[in-house]
């Protein structure tokens, strides 16, 4: 699981606003402009359920599943180049039934599954940000130093 520190900013009873500052992991993302997270530099407020009944100024842990992050790098990053494979060998196959060079009938039906792909990929989008699994949680409030156990004499 991918956690993340944060203060909460905003609370209803449903939904909670995190404030956090963007890790090394948020930079490495490609995904990281769209991901439902507002940003400004460093720093991004996330929406997650409020599950918790955590209130403004907790500070909070949150996470978001290793599974289905895998599952997202899968479907952007190898099933777009594993149709243009596809593709590519199809059209080469294809190519001497159309009488037509075998490079360019590769080239052009690898580059057309490659671009179906991200139709997919983009029809996909609208169902999976519906999903919890797919987005960030509650883990747990972080404990505040006790305040009270220094006592002066």
């Amino acid at each position: 699981m991918i956690t993340e520190n944060g203060i909460v900013t905003q609370t209803n009873r449903s939904t909670a606003w995190i404030k956090t500052i963007r890790s090394g992991a948020c930079e490495g993302c490609s995904s990281r402009e769209s991901c439902g997270t507002s940003h400004s530099g460093k720093e991004m407020i996330v929406t997650v359920k409020n599950t918790l009944d955590v209130e403004k100024g907790d500070q909070v842990v949150i996470g978001l599943e290793t599974k289905p992050m895998m599952f997202l790098t899968f479907l952007l990053y190898v099933f777009p180049i594993l149709l243009l494979i596809g593709g590519a060998i199809i059209g080469d196959s294809l190519a001497p039934l159309l009488e037509m060079n075998r490079s360019l009938g590769a080239m052009v039906l690898g580059f057309g599954f490659f671009g179906a792909a991200f139709l997919v990929i983009r029809k996909k989008h609208a169902t999976l940000t519906q999903k919890d699994e797919f987005k960030p949680f509650l883990v747990r409030k972080k404990r505040l130093p006790d305040s009270g156990s220094c006592q002066v004499s």
